[in-house]
């Protein structure tokens, strides 16, 4: 690989005008060479501002191009301006993060250095008020996460996935575009069958970009009941994919609603449900502690419900799904 090789950042948006500039003005502040670089913001038909942002930074930088997305999903998008996109390396951005100087530089350094297919860093979530800043801590957190690499790591490794990626051009001619169906998980998905072609994808820490998440529990709610929702549709695509980390919400939630519900009928069922809440809920305020006594113990208390909605939200939504298609495959048969 040669040194500048030409990079395509690629960037999927919708909406994003309250943060669009601040990421703009992150990736033209990189401290890779412009002459070998080309931004396209791909929009999904924002109903706000956005376009007019990005046309703005466009006058100004002319490496900055925008494309327009009929299709609205993000990975439309992305599949989009892969197509457009003229790099030998394609750098994936969304449009609610920000990038460190040597960000782009630092992707090139990594695929080269390593021979690997997709490189990525860790998803370093922050918050702009109280509520965001804790729902950053829980996301950040391994109890919260779930044991996904790319939110705590702190050494070099070969990993399943990362967060975000830079990409070879060529992964895309060996396993194909980013799957329009999945509407969450869809990078999950590629980096599955770029592993099962033989591909590598490997993190480093000194890959550094700062998400900014969701800022109230309910759209947090939401994020992960659509992350449990399209990860069993995922699952479906490719049931050779599936982690005990993957289940772990979904059977939880599972074995809590059904003793439960028994319970009403028979004081035997009591017990395991007591046993399954009790042991939660220690859990997650042993989490919560060790996170709080880093960080700041006026995050304590909101730190274990920011737990249970990812948990039972993520947990739902991969339910809901299974009784979605139990009921679909009854009315076919």
């Amino acid at each position: 690989m040669n040194e500048f090789p030409f990079v395509s950042v690629i960037i999927p948006i919708r909406n994003e005008e309250a943060f669009i500039a601040r990421c703009l003005q992150s990736v033209v502040d990189q401290d890779y060479p412009h002459d070998s670089m080309e931004v396209l913001v791909v929009d999904g038909r924002s109903e706000d501002r956005s376009r007019e942002v990005v046309a703005e930074f466009g006058s100004r930088y002319p490496l900055i191009k925008l494309l327009d997305n009929p299709k609205i999903s993000a990975p439309a998008g992305l599949n989009l301006g892969i197509r457009e996109a003229r790099g030998d390396v394609i750098v994936r951005v969304d449009g609610h993060c920000l990038l460190e100087p040597d960000y782009v530089s630092q992707c090139v350094r990594c695929l080269r250095e390593t021979g690997a297919d997709n490189v990525g860093g860790l998803m370093q979530a922050v918050g702009q008020n109280y509520v965001s800043q804790v729902i950053a801590l829980a996301i950040s957190s391994f109890f919260g996460s779930g044991g996904s690499k790319f939110h705590y790591a702190s050494k070099e490794q070969y990993v399943d996935t990362v967060y975000l990626g830079a990409f070879r051009r060529s992964v895309f001619d060996k396993v194909g575009f980013f799957n329009e169906r999945l509407v969450r998980n869809q990078d999950y998905e590629l980096n599955y069958r770029l592993r099962a072609a033989g591909g590598k994808i490997f993190l480093s820490p000194a890959i550094n970009s700062y998400y900014y998440g969701r800022s109230t529990l309910r759209d947090l709610w939401q994020q992960y009941f659509q992350y449990g929702f399209w990860k069993l549709e995922m699952i479906q695509m490719h049931p050779r994919s599936v982690q005990l980390r993957h289940l772990a919400a979904p059977l939880f939630v599972f074995c809590l609603f059904a003793t439960g519900l028994l319970g009403l009928v028979h004081r035997g069922f009591l017990n395991p449900f007591l046993l399954a809440i009790t042991s939660y809920l220690l859990a997650s305020l042993l989490a919560a502690l060790l996170i709080a006594r880093r960080k700041g113990w006026r995050y304590f208390l909101l730190l274990p419900v920011a737990f249970a909605v990812m948990h039972f939200g993520w947990g739902l939504g991969f339910l809901w799904r299974l009784v979605r298609i139990v009921i679909s495959a009854s009315f076919d048969s």
